[in-house]
This record gives structure tokens, sequence and C-alpha cells, in this order.
């Protein structure tokens, strides 16, 4: 499992480091590994670009889990502004299973939209600003995960102290589709595209409750887009709340 996990992060890392611009960027997506009913999950999550996703779910029964999430952004820099905003919900279901009953497969489908603002700047030959090109989105976005986890697998000794680990993979299905396109407050034509999302996630146990998570995943986008492309994967560290859930 080590190893496969190791490989898949470095595979991840290759990726970002050949991604191109999109003007839809992803957020974290969630894997709360839901176990039985009543169970909450809550987590918080930070991009090394400033993305922020905050994820949220809950076990109504012992196989089903209603889920939503939301991510902003907000950069600002000399040659390129960008701010985003994104919201899903969704539900599907959940199970454990394995000899000590400690892994789980989860399913979720949902709904959600957003906006983007991105502006580009251009400078002339005395560095005095010379155009700008203004670009405002909004967007729909329907998806569909299956997420597989092993819950408290391994350990981490830091301090003489053992840290339990879980480990957890997800695919993600994400179309999105452009509501509205204006270019300088010019309308424009609208694309969509098919993104495929593989996501591998680390947490280490600091209690009962808390755990701190690595998440890294990747973004391939199935059509050939100009504004809404592949490209943007995600690597961010967080903390994860889960209460009722089985020890």
């Amino acid at each position: 499992m080590k190893l496969i996990s190791h490989s898949f992060a470095t595979f991840l890392v290759a990726i970002a480091f050949s991604s191109c611009s999109s003007i839809y960027m992803p957020n974290v997506p969630n894997t709360p590994m839901l176990s039985k009913q009543g169970e909450a999950s809550g987590g918080l999550h930070v991009a090394y670009n400033g993305n922020l996703s905050l994820n949220a779910a809950y076990a109504a029964s012992n196989h089903f889990g209603i889920i939503g999430s939301g991510s902003y952004i907000n950069n600002t820099g000399r040659q390129k502004d960008f701010k985003q905003r994104l919201i899903e919900v969704g539900g599907g279901y959940f199970t454990t299973f394995g000899p000590d009953d400690n892994r789980i497969i989860e399913v979720y489908a949902g709904y959600g939209g957003g906006n983007t603002d991105r502006t580009y700047y251009s400078y002339d030959n005395n560095d005095v600003l010379s155009e700008t090109d203004m670009q405002e989105v909004t967007y729909k976005k329907t998806f569909l995960q299956v997420n597989y986890s092993s819950r408290l697998s391994d350990s981490f000794t830091l301090f003489g102290k053992k840290f339990p680990i879980s480990y957890g993979t997800a695919i993600r299905i994400s179309q999105v589709d452009m509501k509205t396109f204006l270019r300088n407050g010019i309308g424009q034509l609208r694309e969509g595209n098919l993104f495929l999302e593989p996501v591998f996630f680390t947490r280490m146990k600091l209690n009962e409750q808390v755990q701190l998570q690595y998440t890294s995943s990747g973004n391939f986008g199935l059509n050939s887009r100009k504004f809404i492309s592949a490209g943007n994967s995600l690597f961010t560290i967080g903390a994860v709340v889960n209460l009722g859930g089985k020890k």
C-alpha cells in the first residue's frame, strides 16, 4: 500500500509541474470516511496557491451519507488576478468491510456551481499598464466519485510517540459547463469539459476526533478547450474532524 501511495503521489507532482492555466480550479474532493449512522465529518484544507476548501458530511443512516463542499481562492499579482468561489452538495452510499471492518467504500454524486473572475495585465516598454483582459465566468458542475480508504492501517513515530495513519484514494468525474462568459464585458462562446480527477490522501490521527490530512490530486480534461481546460492539480494540507464513527 505504501509503495502504491508514494508512486501515485510522485506521479501527481509531475502533473503539477506540467500544468497549464484554466479558468476552473477544482476544490478538494470530499472524502469523509463515514462508517456508521450519526457520524459527522468536517475538514479544512489549504493549497500552496491559497485555494481554501471546506468539506462537511453526515451519515443519515448506516449506508447513506450527505456531503457538502465549498472553496474560495483570491490571488492577486502584477500580471494576473484570479478569484473563484465554488459550492457543491451531494449524497450517496458508504459501507465498511474487511477482517477488522476498517476498510471503507464510498460512492457519491452531486451538483454545484461557482464563478471565476480572472484578469491578465500587459505592460509597455516603459512598464506602464497598456492592456487588460478581464474574464468573468459562471458555471454549473455535476460530479460522481468513488472513495476507497483503509482506516488506521499503519503508524508514524515522532518523538517516541506513535501516530496511527490512514490511507485513501478517490476517483472523481466532474462535468463543468459555463452558464455565462464575459470577456471585457462582451459575451463569449461558452465552453464545457469533462474532468477526471484521481486523488490520494493520507491522514495522521492526533486524537480520537482530529486528524491531519495531506491530499494530492490530478486534473485531466477529456476534451480540448481553451478556457475550461485541465492542469490545475491540488496539493493541500488540512485538518479533519470525525465525530461518532466506529472506533
